[in-house]
């Protein structure tokens, strides 16, 4: 009986182990079940020649499981990897440039824009006077012909739309509101939704530094400085305060740093109708008897490669200098401007070398009224911060339209140029060498 029941629980012993061996083979992988049977059975129940046959199908076993679940220590090389995936992108330090490629102050004024350039030269586009107001005829005549761009010949329209950055005088506000000064003889006033007509002239960047800029009181001003800002429009000379209105733009041509700044020294009586801008009050930037606008340049000529005034001065509707012109452009020469661009007169004035910088007294009227004048439009082309070239196109303005002029016309303006600028020389092209 003794023997039975030490049996029984021989065989009751066997059948709890397969039971076991049964759960666990469930719950353990396929190898790791073989090789714990190898491990618990094969001492007591299975030949010796199974015994020593079993390491070998445990190997192969082994070798089909992944490495981290044999090993507890994860392997060197794929902790390595695991460290770099988890690495965060590397973030590019913050230029300050916008979505548009533009650096602005908190009104949202441009302060410095990108230029994209084909190459590594930049061709600078200069023009005169522009008028908007619909209460006058040119744009009456605009309205007429269905778009700003019937008014331009197509030769005009394509020198402007492929320069790098145009400039030009804007001669009115952008407002609605606002009562015209008064006692004076002409005030203008645009509909803001007509600064969207810049950018179909290819306009980059134009100067508010000029004696219509207050025509509609305060308000007009900055009106205007807001629709330029809506339709991001660079502007110069004018602003809400002195630092504004005083502040230099720069454009990032390809690799040219080209900066803008433009003063007027219009109106001349005291107080003058156009107000200039002070530390806390808005208005433009005054440079008649006022000395910033040298402290201006030569910051603009510390921070970049090449300085552009442009200005607004003389007498109007005639070719001859005024007593401030000459002086003023070699104070502007000698704080470090590399090109002077004057407009105001309405009428085109000479060229000049002042103290080694290129200057041209006045543009004249672009597209301003309806009157038949010749104007011009003033192409420089730089590289690396050097001029390379000065070329005077000569044009037409007449009947609101405006285009560039060639053959026996073209000759006649260039000898006219000729005539008035006394020491430098133009070829038949509009070449100039100072």
């Amino acid at each position: 009986m003794g023997k039975k029941k030490s049996k029984r629980k021989n065989n009751k012993r066997k059948s709890l182990g397969r039971a076991f061996l049964v759960t666990l083979f469930v719950t353990l992988s396929a190898g790791a079940s073989v090789l714990f049977l190898v491990t618990f059975f094969g001492a007591e129940e299975k030949p010796e020649e199974v015994r020593e046959e079993m390491p070998k199908v445990a190997e192969v076993e082994k070798e089909d499981i992944p490495e981290k679940i044999v090993s507890k220590e994860p392997e060197p090389r794929k902790a390595e990897m695991t460290e770099v995936s988890e690495m965060p992108e590397p973030v590019e330090e913050d230029d300050g440039f916008d979505e548009s490629g533009c650096i602005r102050d908190e009104n949202g004024r441009i302060l410095v824009k990108k230029q994209e350039t084909g190459n590594d030269e930049a061709i600078l586009l200069f023009a005169g006077d522009i008028l908007f107001d619909d209460s006058y005829t040119v744009m009456v005549t605009m309205r007429q012909r269905g778009s700003i761009r019937a008014c331009f010949s197509a030769e005009t329209l394509r020198e402007m739309e492929e320069a790098d950055i145009f400039m030009l005088n804007n001669e009115f506000t952008y407002t609605n509101r606002g009562e015209p000064t008064p006692g004076k003889a002409f005030t203008f006033r645009a509909k803001p939704e007509n600064a969207a007509m810049l950018h179909e002239l290819g306009v980059d960047i134009v100067s508010l530094a000029n004696n219509h800029a207050y025509d509609y009181g305060e308000i007009s001003l900055l009106d205007t400085l807001a629709t330029l800002e809506g339709i991001d429009m660079p502007y110069v000379g004018a602003g809400r305060n002195l630092a504004e209105a005083s502040g230099i733009v720069y454009f990032q041509a390809g690799s040219q740093k080209i900066a803008f700044l433009s003063g007027t020294q219009i109106e001349r009586m005291t107080p003058p109708d156009t107000k200039g801008a002070s530390e806390n009050t808005p208005g433009v930037f005054r440079c008649l008897t006022e000395t910033e606008i040298f402290d201006k340049i030569a910051e603009a000529k510390e921070n970049s490669d090449f300085v552009v005034v442009y200005i607004h001065w003389g007498t109007e509707k005639t070719d001859q200098l005024d007593w401030a012109q000459p002086g003023m452009a070699k104070s502007l020469a000698q704080a470090g401007a590399d090109l002077i661009v004057g407009d105001h007169a309405h009428v085109l004035q000479p060229l000049a070398n002042v103290e080694g910088v290129p200057t041209i007294y006045s543009l004249g009227n672009y597209w301003f009224n309806s009157s038949t004048l010749n104007t011009c439009l003033v192409k420089v082309t730089l590289k690396d911060g050097e001029m390379q070239s000065f070329q005077f196109l000569p044009a037409l303005q007449s009947g609101c339209y405006t285009k560039l002029l060639s053959g026996a016309e073209k000759e006649a303006v260039l000898e006219y140029m000729r005539g008035i600028s006394g020491t430098v020389a133009i070829d038949a092209e509009g070449y100039v060498t100072f």
